[in-house]
């Protein structure tokens, strides 16, 4: 296994619609692996493959925080079938938009369908905290960041910020 890089905003790549996964082989297999041990390592909860420059239709996600009990999921070409109700994401993060968080609106309530890492169907319902974890995900994989759901003003100043560290670098 080894630590990828994970790529950060303005990078447009992070900006893409990535693919769905025709084929389930080895080297997918390594690629899961990898994103897992990467997000563990940020720390983060959840990663999705075009955060670690590959166009595939994959997520890796572990809510649990404590390292005694990790166990993440994967889920391959998920789609977002229902939404339900609503919450606010309080202080949501992302590992691709370091140093910003915000409260962001998001569904209360998901299903999700996509396959399993072996190609088996998949059908997970989630509420509440995974349910947040999957839509910030999967909104990666469809080429979204979650500044893309907070005031344009916030992102503006967090895009303005981003630009004044880089002319300093």
């Amino acid at each position: 296994m080894s630590l990828l890089a994970i790529l950060t905003y303005p990078n447009r790549f992070l900006l893409q619609v990535t693919r769905p996964v025709d084929n389930i082989d080895g080297q997918l297999q390594q690629l899961i692996e990898d994103m897992a041990e990467t997000m563990y390592a940020a720390p983060g909860v959840g990663l999705a493959a075009n955060q670690v420059g590959s166009s595939r239709r994959i997520l890796v996600f572990d809510e649990m925080s404590d390292a005694e009990k990790r166990q993440f999921q994967v889920i391959v070409n998920p789609k977002l079938i229902e939404s339900d109700g609503e919450l606010i994401s309080e202080n949501e993060g992302c590992l691709s938009v370091p140093e910003f968080r915000s409260d962001v609106r998001r569904a209360a309530r998901v299903l999700v369908e996509g396959v399993d890492r072996e190609g088996n169907p998949l059908r997970m319902e989630a509420e509440g905290f995974r349910a947040v974890v999957l839509q910030h995900e999967i909104d990666h994989l469809d080429g979204k960041l979650f500044i893309d759901r907070i005031s344009s003003l916030k992102r503006q100043l967090y895009k303005r910020r981003v630009k004044k560290q880089q002319k300093i670098a």
